[in-house]
């Protein structure tokens, strides 16, 4: 920040008063958030977050359209990516960090079939919607989530036409995996996100690993032998307690930390870009630094 005095205190960065925050876990209306690219950079600015991380589920939309934008404000992006993978039959989410935000072609090329197979599941989520008394076509849904449509843009359509109460609803009656609507969607196997992730030059990081189905203590060897190198120790919906297990597994497996706050804007209200859930977040700055050094 060239001349600007920079004073540590704590987890954050202070800069002329401002706390200075890093948040490497968003997402845009390019998949299941509300903010345009755009509209995210300007959150951030405001939030005073000034490295800040894109991880649109299944696409770099997202990114590419706030990279200049980021560029005027001063804000540093990262490039990142949100994968839907399988682990053992449920779903694990995937983290993936391009600290050099180039040479992706093939794994660009690679996250197109992913795209394919998302549409194709859609068409059937819709059907069986419909199957359950919803009036609800894939339009509608593609409309509010375009290239990236997902189970929340359904959730959002059940909600605005009187379905459902509100997302969660939506979610635990008809959208999750154990739910009367959910269809299958093709995904590649855990061990193979990784295996694109680090073939691409990137940082494969486990994603919220409080929701993941099983011990991830009793996990993690055989993740870190199919290559995973981080894990997401800081996320909105860890508790301290939460936090610091995975602190100590990350230092015991040799993994990178990464975190962030999952922030979707109006899709989950209650997540604060920068902060997380009541304050709850509080990255170092050391996460950046070493994504940087990877």
């Amino acid at each position: 920040m060239g001349a600007v005095r920079q004073v540590r205190s704590g987890l954050h960065w202070k800069v002329s008063g401002l706390v200075r925050l890093i948040d490497l876990h968003t997402h845009t209306n390019e998949s299941d958030g509300s903010c345009s690219p755009r509209q995210l950079i300007e959150a951030a600015e405001c939030a005073g977050v000034d490295a800040l991380g894109i991880t649109d589920h299944d696409t770099f939309a997202g990114y590419d359209q706030a990279f200049e934008a980021a560029r005027s404000a001063g804000v540093t992006l990262v490039c990142g990516i949100e994968l839907s993978t399988r682990l053992y039959g449920h779903s694990a989410h995937l983290l993936g960090y391009f600290p050099l935000g180039d040479g992706l072609k093939d794994f660009r090329e690679w996250i197109g079939d992913m795209q394919a197979s998302r549409r194709e599941r859609n068409v059937r989520l819709a059907a069986r919607l419909r199957e359950l008394g919803f009036d609800i076509r894939v339009e509608e849904a593609e409309a509010l989530g375009r290239g990236m449509t997902g189970r929340p843009h359904f959730a959002r359509i059940m909600v605005e036409k009187g379905y459902v109460a509100n997302f969660r609803q939506a979610f635990d009656e008809y959208l999750d995996e154990s739910a009367k609507a959910y269809v299958y969607r093709r995904e590649p196997s855990f061990a193979e996100g990784v295996a694109k992730i680090r073939a691409a030059g990137g940082v494969a990081s486990l994603a919220h690993p409080t929701r993941v189905k099983g011990d991830v203590p009793a996990l993690l060897p055989e993740l870190c032998a199919a290559g995973l190198n981080a894990i997401e120790a800081y996320h909105s919906d860890h508790s301290a307690r939460e936090t610091e297990l995975y602190l100590g597994l990350a230092r015991r497996h040799g993994l990178k930390v990464t975190g962030g706050s999952d922030f979707h804007g109006d899709m989950k209200p209650e997540v604060r870009l920068g902060s997380g859930c009541a304050g709850n977040l509080n990255i170092p700055r050391e996460v950046l630094e070493q994504l940087r050094q990877a």
